[in-house]
């Protein structure tokens, strides 16, 4: 098939790979955020972790923007290249996220008053969508890699507004955390 990137595979195999990894993923980050106390000992070598976590997010969501540009006017190359950069952003934000929940905890939110309506709706939204894209993104991405067109459109057409959501929100959440609250 023209396009394939990645060798065949079936189905099943392969949403089986996809479903164990995203549970391996959701599992470890709620474990962090939920059940894990760091102790503190190592938060000021990771202080600059959640900018970078942000400015990950924002270049996700610039090149999803690309990439959707990208495939209206039929520039399958670039949509190709902002997409798969855009995985990589995904996945070097998730690194850096896992490491800095796992060695400084995670933050209160220090904002008082009509903030904290604004900002805690964010952040669940942001979390719950984040944990539920990641199999949809794997998905996606495997669908084209594999050449099947087809089953990606459909699926990508759904995925892209969500993980856009949560790249932006991700950025939100960082400024009303860090900067405002």
């Amino acid at each position: 098939m023209r396009g394939r990137i990645i060798g065949p595979m079936g189905d099943r195999v392969a949403l089986s790979i996809i479903g164990v990894l995203s549970l391996a993923i959701v599992g470890v980050v709620g474990v962090l955020l939920l059940a894990h106390d760091p102790g503190r000992r190592f938060s000021a070598e990771v202080t600059a972790l959640p900018a970078l976590n942000a400015a990950l997010n924002a270049t996700c969501a610039a090149l999803l923007v690309v990439g959707w540009i990208a495939i209206r006017r039929r520039r399958i190359g670039v949509h190709r290249a902002c997409m798969l950069a855009a995985c990589v952003a995904s996945a070097l934000f998730l690194v850096s996220y896992v490491v800095y929940h796992a060695l400084a905890g995670s933050r209160p939110f220090g904002g008082q008053g009509w903030i904290r309506v604004v900002y805690f709706p964010i952040l669940v939204s942001h979390v719950v969508l984040a944990a539920v894209m990641v199999p949809f993104v794997l998905t996606t991405v495997y669908r084209a890699l594999s050449g099947r067109f087809d089953r990606h459109v459909p699926i990508a057409r759904r995925t892209l507004p969500v993980w856009l959501y949560v790249s932006v929100t991700g950025v939100l959440v960082y400024l009303l955390l860090y900067h405002v609250g």
